[in-house]
């Protein structure tokens, strides 16, 4: 059976089959992107403007990819279980290799600190503006899903998006609890266009009255 079947599905399934080559959203240009989201071609090319491909040649540069991938973070011999490497996989995939050895995921994984790993993997959902991403926010509780799928540990965090938005949270289990099932069960899209309004990245703004709180949470209820 192929090891990285779980991982194939979630890029599959975030990146679309695109056969005519995309430029990069940022840019209006390149980087461009064609099949699940490739770059580049199995010898090394450049993807260009107006390249196009079939499925099947799709499938077969994803394919490509994901070895490449999986066979980069094997040699980075974390101890990973197959649900933690497909789902590194699929993260890999969508930030890039770079960005994924500054990020702090190598060394909690060493640590087997797999907690905190997890919550590294949930901060990746904003675009280069900075601006919160619905789509990247599902495809991260899907890469955390599968990334814990085979421990026996709580993946989320007191960091999680809503959570922000409490002034009074005082950490309680019972809220804590029904916090992150409300996080769970609320749309991305709405939930990226509530971090956006609210500015979650910014620096902690000064205090509010109960009164403005209640109208904030009220307005998104």
């Amino acid at each position: 059976m192929y090891p990285y079947t779980e991982a194939i599905k979630l890029i599959k399934q975030f990146e679309g089959l695109h056969e005519k080559a995309c430029a990069d959203p940022n840019t209006g240009s390149e980087p461009y992107t064609i099949g699940y989201g490739s770059n580049y071609y199995p010898d090394g090319t450049p993807v260009k403007k107006g390249q196009r491909c079939t499925k099947e040649k799709a499938y077969e540069y994803l394919l490509h990819e994901v070895g490449i991938i999986a066979h980069e973070l094997i040699k980075q011999n974390l101890g990973l279980d197959n649900s933690m490497l497909n789902a590194l996989i699929s993260f890999v995939h969508s930030i890039g290799w770079e960005p994924f050895l500054y990020s702090s995921i190598i060394d909690h994984c060493e640590r087997e600190d797999y907690v905190s790993a997890a919550h590294e993997i949930s901060r990746w959902v904003f675009d280069d503006q900075h601006q919160v991403i619905g789509g990247l926010i599902d495809r991260r509780r899907h890469e955390i899903k599968l990334f814990t799928k085979e421990q026996e540990i709580n993946p989320w965090t007191s960091d999680d998006v809503l959570l922000k938005a409490f002034r009074n949270y005082s950490a309680a289990p019972h809220q804590v609890r029904a916090i992150r099932k409300l996080q769970e069960h609320v749309n991305p899209y709405v939930l990226s266009e509530f971090a956006n309004d609210f500015d979650l990245d910014s620096d902690p703004c000064p205090d509010i009255t109960d009164s403005e709180l209640h109208q904030i949470f009220n307005a998104w209820v």
